[in-house]
């Protein structure tokens, strides 16, 4: 679904009956659980939230864009997060990044043509002793080389056929 025309609403219909009488504190898990269902915000079902639910548009696209767990563009099904912290940056992360970068062609805040793979770097994932680490959905890879990033990576593309 690329085009604003074929966005089929039915998701986000699926979302709001489960806030029968829907209040601003709603809007984030409303949000949340929209994005899970089309991977992305898409414009008209922000603009039917914002009928349902009487919140001006200004006030959703306002949390929308605070919050980076939002998006406004389809995401790939698996991002991948690279820790940029000390303990990774000392121990080369930079290395593991370049890697990733080159084995998916695709460069931080990128996702690959086909939709599998976004990539984004963070301060810290909170996991120093694995450094450096990575973080692809919700499993961690830790004590990360170059060399094993391929392997990584093709194990999601193997999960798929």
């Amino acid at each position: 679904m690329t085009q604003v025309d074929e966005i089929d609403l039915a998701g986000v219909d699926e979302v709001l009956s489960r806030f029968p009488s829907p209040e601003e504190s709603d809007l984030i898990p409303i949000l949340q659980q929209t994005q899970e269902a089309y991977g992305y915000l898409p414009a008209p079902v922000m603009q039917k939230i914002s009928d349902v639910t009487r919140i001006p548009m200004a006030r959703i696209y306002g949390v929308a864009t605070f919050y980076a767990q939002f998006s406004f563009e389809p995401r790939a099904k698996h991002t991948i997060r690279c820790c940029r912290g000390t303990a990774c940056h000392v121990k080369g992360i930079s290395g593991v990044i370049d890697a990733i970068e080159r084995e998916l062609g695709i460069q931080e805040g990128e996702s690959t043509p086909d939709l599998m793979f976004y990539l984004d770097t963070v301060a810290c994932l909170g996991t120093c002793f694995l450094a450096p680490v990575i973080m692809i959905d919700d499993q961690y890879y830790g004590q990360l080389t170059a060399k094993r990033v391929g392997a990584i990576l093709r194990s999601y593309r193997e999960e798929e056929t």
